[in-house]
């Protein structure tokens, strides 16, 4: 009986604990059980009009103006937008982790006398001005010791947003090389020594001016543009009312431009110096310096430029094709059947297998330079095949284009009639297009 009451009381205290989980234990605060208090409570970051850090022995003030934040002290200059998001971000959802002393008298051993880092803002509406003083790191280097200057409470707050405030005037500010409008880019020049290029935009297609008149590889121009334009300052030249003879900027190493209509921006290079280059945006007067590989990655051969694809036409662009081996040329002409479905008819008129024809456009106009010759070539006065497509663009007539091939030795060379010099090639991808070109006799 007694081991009957026992156990019925563990029951009926199990029971109880149970429930109490159940119904009341697992409910927490508003909040959650780990909800910290904050910095700065109900300030939202598009609120906040006016930063000011003083860091690294640096004191910068950013405003923001019709939503763009600008430096307005020491200098006056475009802000990083990046970083001051970063900072606003920060500023409103600043936690206290927790409180290391309520009532602190030496604040020395915090870092905090004076402050290591300071940083006061503005908010929308606001007159009074919030601050926050941080210190040093705690031993684990997890925490900052921190403290708003009308309390004496110490606290500790996440050791990441050091690098947050911890920013000099130059790392705040919008260290772009050029202001362009990337979007919007019709034409590049390069000037670098004997290299001399430029490049302009048809519709979706970029066109080599010079050394030379060809295609260009749409992407190697549009990396150029982007390298360009992306580019950001290493840092300012220390004396920036020198002349630009003693930054070697008045004769200049390269001088590279993008175009945007009648629009233009201007980036010159001068002298090397302990590893970075000096350079001037030609629309301002400051003189700052950039990477060295800045010239290496846009002032390249034109090789690097000119578009490796011998053809323009695609198996489903194509409408017209002719090809000739010797004295015997193969025509194919794409039309459609009585259910709508594309058909292709050799120069009989006799309808072909689609299947095959598809397969030896698509190993014909996938052909491709390796390289090019400045000169044409002599094999291509005895051409082994020669390729004339009509075909089909997008929201344009019809565009054609010959391209002609010549064997020496092991070598495979290649010549368009509306390009100059002639492309090498390797001689595989011309042997497959013309076995499968034999398929079809």
């Amino acid at each position: 009986m007694q081991r009957f009451v026992s156990t019925a009381v563990l029951v009926l205290v199990l029971g109880g604990l149970v429930g109490y989980i159940y119904f009341g234990g697992s409910k927490t605060p508003d909040g959650g059980a780990d909800a910290k208090d904050k910095a700065f409570a109900a300030v939202k970051s598009d609120d906040i009009e006016e930063i000011q850090v003083k860091a690294s022995g640096d004191t910068t003030r950013l405003k923001k103006a019709n939503g763009t934040w600008k430096i307005v002290d020491p200098v006056e200059a475009d802000a990083d937008a990046g970083e001051a998001s970063s900072l606003t971000s920060s500023l409103s959802s600043l936690d206290v982790q927790r409180v290391v002393d309520e009532s602190a008298t030496d604040l020395k051993g915090y870092g905090l006398d004076p402050a290591r880092l300071d940083v006061s803002f503005k908010v929308k509406g606001q007159p009074a001005e919030h601050r926050i003083l941080l210190g040093e790191k705690t031993a684990t280097g997890n925490d900052l010791y921190a403290k708003l200057p009308e309390s004496p409470r110490v606290f500790l707050v996440a050791s990441f947003l050091d690098a947050t405030f911890n920013k000099t005037t130059f790392a705040l500010r919008d260290k772009a090389v050029l202001k362009v409008d990337r979007q919007k880019a019709d034409g590049l020049e390069v000037i670098a020594g004997a290299t001399q290029l430029a490049f302009a935009k048809s519709g979706e297609n970029w066109t080599i001016v010079k050394p030379l008149a060809a295609r260009a590889d749409y992407a190697a121009v549009e990396g150029a543009i982007e390298r360009l334009s992306s580019a950001q300052m290493q840092g300012l030249a220390v004396n920036q009312q020198a002349s630009a003879k003693e930054y070697g900027l008045d004769a200049p190493s390269a001088t590279m431009t993008i175009k945007s209509g009648s629009s233009s921006a201007t980036l010159t290079l001068g002298k090397t110096e302990n590893g970075v280059v000096y350079a001037k945006d030609a629309s301002r007067p400051m003189i700052f310096t950039v990477a060295p590989t800045l010239r290496s990655d846009i002032a390249k051969d034109i090789g690097e430029f000119r578009r490796k694809d011998l053809f323009d036409f695609r198996s489903f662009t194509a409408a017209h094709v002719e090809l000739t081996r010797g004295s015997g040329t193969q025509v194919f002409d794409r039309s459609k059947d009585k259910d709508g479905k594309d058909i292709w008819k050799d120069g009989a008129g006799k309808t072909v297998d689609v299947m095959k024809v598809e397969d030896l456009l698509t190993k014909v106009s996938g052909l491709r330079a390796a390289s090019f010759e400045p000169a044409v070539h002599a094999s291509l006065k005895s051409p082994v095949l020669t390729v004339v497509a009509t075909f089909d663009r997008a929201g344009q007539d019809k565009g054609t284009e010959t391209v002609i091939f010549g064997r020496a030795g092991a070598d495979v060379f290649a010549g368009r009639a509306d390009e100059p010099g002639a492309a090498k090639l390797d001689a595989a991808p011309l042997d497959e297009a013309l076995k499968a070109l034999d398929a079809l006799k």
